[in-house]
């Protein structure tokens, strides 16, 4: 997911050489680190550097933002986690303020504002569970039961956001697009 991430974020502005990756340590997944591999890789690949940027309350979210701001050819990638979801309203204000490209794991951001999306289906997800729900009321073991993984990935796009922060959207991003908010 995190090379996607970076990809997409590539395609919709490409001049972006460097690209943060916005955690909280407490908070995300394995400390940050579970998505941070697969970003590297990914980077070298699309030519971007790589930075985490580990943040712990919405002054650092703040000033994360605003050196990225500061420098052009930054970009941000906002990676999933509960901490990122309580405080994306301040994530996508300061991204807007500082012209700072972001792109994030789910939909409701850019509902809110942010630019860009992607990630899993969370109502197909939750559709899928609801077989698994059955199987165990009619006696399976949850243990013994397969794990599941997303099959199903959307992508949005804030078109208004877009225009704000003079980018360019692609033909690809649009015909690629599941949810356009305009």
């Amino acid at each position: 997911m995190a090379g996607k991430w970076l990809e997409l974020l590539k395609e919709i502005a490409p001049g972006v050489t460097h690209a943060a990756l916005m955690f909280n340590p407490k908070t995300a997944p394995r400390g940050g680190k579970y998505h941070l591999p697969a970003a590297e890789v990914a980077a070298q690949s699309l030519a971007v550097k790589p930075i985490a940027a580990p943040v712990h309350n919405d002054g650092e979210i703040e000033k994360v933002i605003n050196s990225l701001g500061r420098e052009p050819g930054r970009g941000l990638v906002v990676m999933p986690d509960g901490y990122m979801v309580v405080h994306r309203a301040t994530i996508i204000l300061a991204a807007a303020r500082n012209n700072v490209p972001a792109v994030y794991n789910a939909l409701f951001f850019v509902r809110d504002g942010g630019l860009l999306s992607y990630g899993p289906d969370e109502p197909d997800i939750f559709q899928r569970s609801a077989s698994y729900v059955d199987r165990i009321l009619r006696g399976a073991k949850p243990a013994d039961l397969p794990v599941q993984l997303p099959v199903k990935f959307v992508m949005a796009l804030n078109t208004k956001t877009a225009k704000a922060l003079g980018l360019t959207v692609p033909q690809s991003l649009l015909a690629r697009a599941d949810h356009l908010i305009e």
